[in-house]
């Protein structure tokens, strides 16, 4: 048992990294995209905007496929899915095909997402205490190989086809190979008081909190990963290269801040956690909003980072805490608030940036973070101590793919 559950772990923590590969490239590189195929201003946040709405969809989708198949599956064919349309944003030649490429991602990236964490989350519960952070940390780190070789990409003015087809050419074959190891939660645990069909409020008053933090915490995640390469070059003046940069600063901080996020989640809980968290990323959009030159905005980046890294990972480690007997469930409809985050910030800083301007734009993701302080007493102080007796023992099984059935 002990070699199945470090395989599975491995083998989530690959996909996790090669996920944050494929979305830094394309974040990364937002305006060679918006220059090869032609896209206005006014019509960027429009496909900014749609990423989110299908991978949503591709969420709900999710919550009910798990009730067929396992989460392992559902992993196992949408990271494909992901990896290819990434290539097919990169090989078209007008804006329908974009549109048909970024719409694939999206649906793709919402079954990824929700399924990952399912794993995740039932992993963190077999394993009695928290590593949900370090998943997250491996994504972060899988963010800098990425936004790394964008900026190579950049550097060198290599064509987008000419960027993402090496990176997909090596993570397809190997996402493929470590599916075989995943590992499903078993059914073991009896469901939490009050997840009945007939506490159905109950559960939506316990989870709507959780909801709202992961929102916020993504519109302030969007802003960066949607806005941060524009918002150097456009508002602080600096070059192409540049501008690729703050992404790949904050994820090096996201992924500094999650290494060390499990031992703080387990030495003070997860309450205080991600009330630090709240307020180092309010105290990152002040910097950035002020900032008089790139490399002050830098600073404001990298304080986002450290902030902003540990609220969500813990957000989904809340609700399968909160509820043991349907997590997946509830894991799928939190994820849907990880695009309403982004559907909502990536406009709504474009919007404002057009009618006011980008500095003050800024200030309204540092606003809603700060509400994450009212909500981060739903974390609970005592559940969140992974590894002093909260948790009961949960069997594990290894996804049914290995052997072709």
């Amino acid at each position: 048992m002990t070699d199945v559950l470090r395989r599975g772990r491995a083998s989530l923590a690959f996909s996790f990294f090669a996920q944050g590969v494929a979305f830094a490239l394309l974040v990364t590189r937002i305006p060679a995209i918006q220059d090869r195929y032609g896209i206005s201003d006014a019509l960027l946040p429009a496909f900014l905007a749609a990423v989110p709405v299908l991978a949503g969809v591709g969420s709900v989708t999710t919550e009910q496929l798990v009730k067929r198949v396992r989460p392992s599956r559902v992993l196992r064919w949408s990271q494909p899915v992901v990896l290819l349309s990434l290539l097919g944003v990169s090989a078209g030649d007008n804006l329908v095909e974009v549109a048909v490429a970024l719409g694939a991602f999206g649906l793709a990236v919402g079954a990824l997402d929700a399924s990952m964490n399912m794993l995740g989350v039932s992993l963190q519960r077999t394993y009695g205490r928290s590593i949900m952070l370090s998943f997250h940390a491996v994504y972060s780190l899988g963010g800098i190989l990425g936004a790394s070789l964008a900026w190579a990409g950049a550097h060198w003015h290599l064509s987008l086809f000419v960027s993402y087809l090496p990176v997909v050419l090596v993570l397809l074959p190997a996402v493929l190979v470590g599916s075989r190891w995943y590992v499903d939660g078993g059914a073991g645990v009896a469901p939490a008081a009050g997840e009945g069909a007939e506490a159905k409020p109950l559960v939506f008053k316990l989870l709507l909190p959780l909801c709202l933090v992961m929102a916020f915490a993504y519109i302030g995640d969007s802003t960066v990963s949607n806005w941060s390469a524009k918002y150097l070059q456009d508002v602080l003046g600096s070059s192409e290269q540049l501008a690729t940069v703050p992404y790949n600063v904050y994820m090096v901080t996201t992924l500094l801040g999650r290494a060390m996020g499990d031992f703080g989640v387990r030495r003070f809980g997860a309450v205080a956690v991600v009330r630090l968290g709240a307020v180092v990323a309010a105290l990152g959009f002040a910097v950035v909003a002020v900032a008089p030159g790139p490399w002050v905005g830098m600073l404001g980046f990298t304080l986002l980072g450290l902030g902003l890294c540990v609220i969500v990972p813990q957000t989904f480690a809340a609700a399968g805490r909160l509820f043991p007997g349907s997590s997946d469930t509830a894991i799928a409809r939190l994820n849907i608030f990880n695009y309403v985050g982004f559907l909502v910030g990536a406009p709504l800083v474009g919007a404002l940036g057009d009618a006011w301007n980008y500095r003050g734009a800024m200030l309204v993701p540092m606003v809603l973070v700060l509400v994450t302080l009212r909500y981060a007493r739903s974390f609970g102080s005592e559940p969140d101590r992974y590894g002093d007796g909260h948790e009961r023992p949960r069997t594990a099984d290894v996804g049914r793919g290995s052997n072709g059935l």
